[in-house]
Parts: structure tokens; C-alpha cells; sequence
């Protein structure tokens, strides 16, 4: 019994093909002021752009999928999309994740929008109007309610609805029954929203711009912030295969009509116009001035 206590205690004794103690196991593993392997690949830093536990599905934009955590919008997750004006960019800016949605048998469910779905612009997007359901929910009761239970039932390849005065704790309440929804759920709400706390893991602000162009800031993500603005192009489906190049890039003519409608200095237009005469709103002397300026003279 002396032995096998003497043996137990003393850490010098123990046999050469016995098991290595833990503390020792865990000093050779890793240095002073280093993380065991296993605990470094589990901790995520706020500094690193967080990866997605679950799946994701690729937004159709490189430059919007290399700002996003995994690669794209999130599955089993609430993304949040505000825009100043409802109803004008949201197909825009989620139709190429909704016609990859579809292409793989998937169906898209949308709950609430301000307008009717045009049918033959999703088709652009590859989005089939027999795998596109449209359930119109007039009041903000009935589009929370048919939004919660679409999420809770896990039954669409991805959900998109119009939740323009949902509450936070209502937000909150469709994240945790995303994540057992398989798809992408997309809510849209206006801008002034972005001031309201969130628990969607991810939230953008989406403007139009010029030249064919949606400007979209990341509010919110798992990572370090984002300050800057994201530049997607985006022509409406079929108008690329009929826009002439100049009409590709509007801002160009746009900038080539200013100078004809910039009005002539006044010292240039004062050296025209005879001393006393008045001037007409279209630059020049008024009828009365040049009546008397061409009278003959008696």
C-alpha cells in the first residue's frame, strides 16, 4: 500500500510508458502567453471577420460576398436590408441569391410587398413564378404572423418580407426561429430603423445610385465594423443587351448638359445689354427694352 501511495505522489516515479501527466501534457502543447491548438481554432477575435457557423448562400456580388461573414447571406439567420424607399431596389439587391435559391429547387416565399412582384424582370433573375408564392398580408399583424410562422415551419427555400414597424423583441423572437430555417430569411424595413437595436446578426443600408449602381454599407455583422460603401453594379435584368454605351454610364451625360444650362456671367451679359434696360428671364433685354432700342429715331 506504501508503494502504490509513494508511487502516486511521486511524479519523478512515474514508469516511462505510463500516462504523461496533464499539466505537463498541456505545457509541452503550448508556450508562456499561447492558446492550446483547440482552444485557438474556437475563439473567434473581434478584430477578424467572423466566420458563419451554418450555411451560406452567395449574394451574386464579389465585391458585397468578400464584406460578408462565410461568403455571402447567411441561412438559419435574419438578415436585415433598410433602404430609404420601399419597393425600388430590394429585387435588385437579393435577386441573384433568390434565382440560386430556385435553381436548386428551392422556393421563394415573400410575405407583404408595397407592390406587385413584376413577374418578367424575376425571370431575368432566374426566379420561375411557379416557385414563387405571394402571400399578401395587408396589416403589420398579419405580415409578423405569417412572417413567424413561415420561419418557425422551415418550409421555403428562402422567406423575404416588408416588416416595416416591427418591434425589436419581435426581431428578435424570428432570429431565434431561424436558426432552424434551412433558407435565407431577407426582412426589409426602412432607413430610420438603422437607430433601433437589432438581434439580426447582420444588418445593410442600400441606396440607388448613379450609373446603374446600388451603394450598400454593412451596419452590422460578426467582425470588425465596416465604415465604407460597398459599389454593386446592378442593370435591371434585359436593359443590358439594349443600353448603348453612353447610356451604360449616365453620370457622363449628365455631366456633358451641365455647362449649357450654367447661365453667362453678369458682367458678360451687362456688356450686352444697353444701360437701362431691363432684363428678361430668359437673359436678354425685355420685349419693351429692345422695342425702344430698334424704334427710329424722329
Amino acid at each position: 500500500m506504501s508503494a502504490v501511495l509513494s508511487w502516486a505522489g511521486d511524479d519523478d516515479g512515474l514508469p516511462a510508458q505510463g500516462f504523461a501527466h496533464p499539466s505537463r501534457s498541456r505545457a509541452r502543447r503550448s508556450q508562456p502567453g499561447e492558446l492550446p491548438p483547440e482552444v485557438e481554432q474556437a475563439l473567434w477575435r473581434g478584430t477578424d471577420l467572423g466566420t458563419q457557423s451554418g450555411p451560406v448562400t452567395p449574394s451574386g456580388f464579389a465585391e458585397l460576398d468578400a464584406e460578408l461573414p462565410g461568403g455571402g447571406w447567411p441561412c438559419q439567420s435574419v438578415s436585415e436590408v433598410l433602404s430609404p424607399q420601399p419597393s425600388v431596389l430590394e429585387w435588385r439587391i437579393i435577386g441573384p441569391a433568390l434565382g440560386r435559391v430556385v435553381g436548386a429547387g428551392g422556393r421563394v416565399v415573400v410575405v407583404g410587398p408595397p407592390k406587385t412582384p413584376h413577374v418578367p424582370g424575376l425571370h431575368h433573375a432566374g426566379i420561375d413564378e411557379k416557385h414563387l408564392v405571394w402571400i399578401q398580408a395587408d396589416t403589420p399583424a398579419e405580415r409578423l404572423w405569417c412572417t413567424e410562422q413561415l420561419v418557425k415551419a422551415g418550409a421555403c427555400g428562402a422567406l423575404v418580407a416588408w416588416l416595416p414597424q416591427a418591434r425589436p423583441e419581435q426581431i428578435r423572437r424570428l432570429q431565434v426561429c431561424a436558426q432552424a430555417c434551412d433558407g435565407p430569411v431577407f426582412l426589409f424595413r426602412p432607413a430610420a430603423a438603422q437607430h433601433e437595436a437589432s438581434a439580426a446578426p447582420l444588418r445593410v443600408m442600400a441606396r440607388f445610385a448613379l450609373d446603374w449602381e446600388i451603394h450598400v454599407q454593412v451596419l452590422k455583422r460578426r467582425g470588425p465594423s465596416h465604415d465604407g460603401v460597398i459599389r454593386l453594379r446592378s442593370v435591371p435584368g434585359g436593359l443590358d443587351a439594349v443600353l448603348t454605351p453612353r447610356l451604360m454610364v449616365p453620370s457622363r451625360l449628365i455631366a456633358s448638359r451641365e455647362p449649357s444650362r450654367t447661365p453667362a456671367p453678369e458682367r458678360e451679359l451687362a456688356s450686352t445689354v444697353p444701360q437701362g434696360a431691363a432684363v428678361h428671364a430668359l437673359g436678354g433685354p425685355t420685349p419693351s427694352a429692345r422695342a425702344r432700342r430698334h424704334a427710329p429715331v424722329r
